[in-house]
């Protein structure tokens, strides 16, 4: 049974790319730093190419403060699906990547991010944060999502 105070977000991005080409720049980790203006560093913990159980760490920084979190892949459908989930704090945060083909070279992105937090009085303070705390990662969300669209609608091939 979800938290009440559980707050979910979603974001949806139009893409002039078919989704296989936007599946690979949202999946190359080793190239996030270059295309996510909101990501400082990402540090990849597991070999081998993006799939379950894939880990990293990501520097971002969200409310005027650098955070580093661990992440790791709890599932993955490609071209079609991804899942990514962290802890912080006691908070899970999830969140799960869509791409819906729109066109013949266009895809939707739906990205899908959750925050449980925990109970007691942290999510009481988690629960009054809420409206502040998902327009911001609204706006992170957004942020990404056209960053991985200018990424993906300028390469040639």
């Amino acid at each position: 049974m979800e938290d009440m105070a559980t707050s979910t977000v979603v974001v949806d991005r139009l893409i002039e790319a078919p989704p296989g080409r936007v599946w690979e720049t949202m999946t190359d980790l080793h190239s996030w730093e270059s295309v996510l203006s909101g990501v400082d560093k990402v540090e990849v913990l597991t070999p081998g190419a993006f799939g379950l159980g894939t880990r990293w760490r990501e520097t971002r920084r969200m409310f005027g403060k650098e955070a580093t979190e661990e992440m790791r892949v709890t599932a993955c459908e490609p071209p079609e699906r991804y899942m990514v989930e962290a802890e912080s704090h006691g908070t899970r945060y999830i969140s799960q990547f869509r791409l819906l083909t729109a066109g013949p070279e266009t895809t939707t992105v739906r990205m899908t991010f959750t925050a449980v937090p925990p109970g007691g009085l942290r999510g009481v303070l988690a629960k009054a944060l809420g409206p502040l705390g998902a327009r911001a990662v609204r706006k992170a969300i957004a942020r990404d999502l056209a960053d991985v669209a200018r990424a993906v609608e300028h390469r040639t091939h």
